[in-house]
């Protein structure tokens, strides 16, 4: 990809609760240059080649891969994490996509999380694909209570404290505290995080080859807003990106509050046009 213009991508996450094939049909609709597919309960997304026949039907490429690492996946798959991220990476290869991303072990899965970093390392000098460890938030006392608040009113209620934090990712929730080879930055993850997403970014260096282009208020619950709706250096990051990147940016954003397809289309419109705005103009 190096040498030409930044590749956007939708997640199929982004088109919930409408299904895996809508973000292709978006995708081709908007002119995306690609899809992430997330790996999760929806029976299509585990099928790769159901997955492979919608690319070729809609002209739209896999991008990437998400490895079902999320609490609404652990049973995608089997049980066993490695085995899963193992099969996620075997898919990318199956599907073209050079990348694929994955959360930091959960703090319980003690087995995997002892052999993480070298599992890791193994996959990528087995393959071409990129396993981009991404950066996670910490699950905060807060986001028990007020679920029906907006993000704004939450933090007016706490003066701006998100409240206490319990990290449920060994070792923790910044993969650079470890050291990867490859990293994905995820902005609303640094937004419920608190942390500094530019100087996350630096830490990350040359190992950054992914973005979850998103936003964040700051809430005790992963937001996931379209990006210039929140509060994260969303356009600061892209500008940066613009110069010398070549890995993908990948729209990760919620789009449940949509009354219909119409309002979906325009979300992800606007997100795409923010994205290509900025990458054009760094």
């Amino acid at each position: 990809m190096s040498g030409g213009p930044i590749a956007v991508g939708l997640s199929t996450a982004s088109v919930y609760p409408e299904k895996v094939e809508s973000a292709f049909r978006y995708a081709a609709e908007l002119g995306y240059d690609g899809v992430e597919l997330m790996v999760w309960a929806e029976s299509a997304t585990q099928d790769v080649a159901e997955i492979a026949g919608m690319s070729m039907r809609y002209d739209v490429p896999v991008l990437s891969v998400h490895a079902p690492c999320l609490l609404i996946s652990q049973r995608v798959w089997g049980n066993d994490p490695a085995a899963k991220l193992a099969r996620a990476v075997n898919a990318a290869e199956d599907l073209d996509a050079d990348t694929v991303v994955v959360h930091p072990p959960f703090r319980w899965q003690r087995r995997y999380a002892d052999q993480f970093t070298d599992l890791v390392a193994s996959l990528e000098d087995d393959t071409e694909v990129a396993v981009a460890v991404e950066n996670m938030f910490p699950i905060r006392l807060d986001g028990f209570f007020g679920r029906f608040e907006t993000s704004a009113e939450r933090l007016r209620r706490r003066g701006g404290d998100p409240g206490p934090a319990l990290s449920a990712f060994s070792p923790s929730i910044d993969p650079t505290d470890v050291g990867f080879a490859h990293y994905t930055l995820d902005l609303s993850h640094t937004a419920t995080a608190g942390m500094d997403a530019l100087a996350l970014m630096d830490r990350m260096g040359d190992g950054l080859c992914h973005l979850h282009l998103t936003d964040g208020l700051g809430a005790s619950v992963d937001e996931h807003l379209l990006p210039g709706r929140g509060a994260q250096p969303c356009a600061e990051v892209l500008r940066r990106l613009s110069r010398g990147f070549s890995g993908h940016v990948i729209l990760e954003i919620g789009t449940g509050s949509a009354k219909n397809s119409d309002e979906r289309r325009a979300m992800l419109g606007e997100a795409l046009a923010f994205a290509r705005g900025h990458l054009a103009g760094g």
